[in-house]
This record gives C-alpha cells, structure tokens and sequence, in this order.
C-alpha cells in the first residue's frame, strides 16, 4: 500500500539515520544491567489520576505524564522525590522526550499539541498540530526530529522542534505504538488494521506488513541487532520483525493466554526484550538468543502497564496507568 502525504510549514531534509542504540528511539542509550537481580520497587505518583507513560532525562531523572489531571510529574532516583507541572487544562498528555536542547516534549491527546515545557524556569509553549487530533506516541530521530501517531485522524506527523514545522502522513487506521530502524525508516502499530507500517521520510511512501488476523499491534521497539519488536495486542503475541525484509521472524505466546493483551515492549543494550500483558500484575523478559522467557510479579496489584523503558544504567522504568505506581525493575 502507498499513501500520499500533506506537507505544511517549512521542512528539514531528512536526517537518514535515526537516533538508533535499542529501546524505542527516545534520545536514550538503553544500558545493560549486569548481573540482573530482578529486584523491583515501586512508588506512588502524586496526584496520579492515570499515569501514561515515563521518559527519562540525560541526569537519571523520570518525567511522568499524568493524564487525566495534565499534569507532568518529576522523579528524583536519588532522593525518592516527586515534583509536578500543570499543563493547561484538558491537555491529557501522553507520549513523552527529552528533545535535544535538554526540554521535555509530551503529545497532548486532548488539545491536539505538541508541548514544550523547559523544567528549568517552567516555560511552556505548545503548537498545534494541523490536523488536530488526539497525538499519542513520540519518538526522536538522530536530528532531533520527532514523530508520533495520531489516532484520529489516522495519520503519524513529523515535527521539527527547530523550526516548528509539522509534516503529515495519512495512513488510515487507529496507528497507536512508533518506532524507527536502522535505516531510518519510521515503523508504527496499525491497531485496527490488524498491520505495522513503514514510511519512508524521502517520499512518503508507505508499506505495509500484515500480522495476523485480529492480532491488533500495539506497541514496537528497537533493537541492538537491527530488528523490530512489537506487542499483539489482540492475539498476546510478540514478535520479533526483519524490517529490511519486512517479514515476521519469530513469534513468542505470551504466559497469560489469548486474552492476556500484550501491550508495551521495550528492549535493552544487550537485546533483551522487555514486554507486559495489560491483565497482568508481571512483566516478561525475554533473552533472544536463548528463547528463555522469565515473569516478574510486581509488588502492587490493577498495575495497567502501557509504557517502559530502559535507562541508561539498563534499569527498566514503567509506570502503572491503573494504580498511579510508578516502578523500576532492576
């Protein structure tokens, strides 16, 4: 399939390669923990109706997004503290980065932005996205560009924080989870298409790969090694994706059954691969090159897990959408 695209404002060229090390391509070089204990902790986000998604910063720190109250939470590792910004009201923020002059990025869903909030004075700015919408997922490339999906309308648009620039793909569906390869292309999660799909920046042109029957891709990472892994929501499958061959590798069933709802997926710097089930209180690591697939019980219970991610230190972050815990597995 091909889809043309809607080009507004003043355009970069493209970067050609992206920001790619592991993980899901948020301006952090995911570590590797050795050795692995499995240890977990866990702490309560204030004023944590809804927690989203976390982002971590260059120092170690944890953004939070809280969706329901918009709000940005803050979270110190090192003394255990939270801090909190409230963004303007019905704001709903989701997705979040840490954009290369060290400000923090959120798709707001309910105002249909992109904001910027420097944590160092507490400025805020937001620019709107042209087609509107409810943004949800945000990735960054080598150049600093960001993309991120659109549900409604269902389009993944290029945003260029230099310039403000905004560039719009219209590739139908409900695209929900983003990620980009080696080559740069930028792959995202046709959930009610039952596809993933890659567009290539250059042209726009969009390809397509089909992942089963009411498999309902969710979310998608990088990995070390050059492949793609996304979370089948619908089947509560992962797979592991060849995205210069755009072809499936290999799948892996996850522990609860078909109705466990495989949601978020990231993967560390040694390419282990992190994944959870949406009903479930664990999350599943999975070593790659021996197939071994281990759950990890989480202390606290109705966690709701839609989003992780690795640090630098190999420390895997979530947060829990239905409790407001945010936790750190290490």
């Amino acid at each position: 399939m091909q889809s043309g695209w809607k080009m507004l404002g003043l355009l970069a060229g493209f970067a050609g390669t992206a920001s790619w090390g592991g993980g899901s391509n948020y301006g952090i070089e995911p570590g590797t923990l050795q050795p692995f204990r499995g240890k977990v902790k866990e702490w309560a986000v204030p004023a944590g109706s809804f927690v989203r998604e976390p982002a971590i910063a260059p120092d170690g720190s944890v953004y939070i997004s809280v969706l329901q109250s918009s709000r940005i939470a803050r979270f110190d590792p090192r003394t255990e503290t939270f801090s909190l910004w409230n963004l303007p009201e019905g704001t709903r923020p989701q997705g979040l980065l840490i954009g290369k002059n060290g400000h923090l990025y959120y798709a707001g869903s309910g105002s249909g932005t992109i904001g910027e909030l420097d944590t160092a004075n507490g400025k805020l700015m937001q620019y709107k996205v042209p087609s509107g919408g409810d943004p949800l997922a945000l990735v960054m490339d080598a150049a600093g560009i960001m993309w991120f999906t659109v549900q409604t309308p269902g389009r993944i648009v290029r945003f260029d924080p230099a310039t403000r620039a905004f560039r719009e793909f219209e590739v139908g569906g409900r695209p929900h989870g983003i990620a980009i390869d080696r080559a740069g292309f930028v792959w995202f999660c046709n959930f009610a298409g039952d596809r993933l799909g890659r567009i290539n920046p250059a042209d726009g042109n969009v390809n397509e790969l089909f992942t089963g029957e009411g498999s309902r891709p969710r979310r998608m990472a990088a990995s070390v090694d050059g492949s793609l892994w996304a979370t089948l929501y619908g089947s509560n499958r992962l797979i592991q994706v060849d995205p210069q061959k755009m072809r499936i590798m290999k799948e892996y069933p996850l522990p609860e059954g078909a109705d466990g709802g495989a949601y978020a997926v990231t993967t560390d710097g040694s390419g282990v691969v992190w994944a959870n089930e949406i009903t479930s209180d664990a999350v599943v690591r999975l070593e790659p090159k021996s197939g071994q697939l281990q759950a990890l019980r989480l202390p606290s219970s109705n966690t709701g897990i839609r989003k992780m991610i690795v640090d630098a230190q190999g420390r895997l972050w979530y947060v829990g959408s239905h409790n407001g815990r945010l936790g750190v597995i290490e």
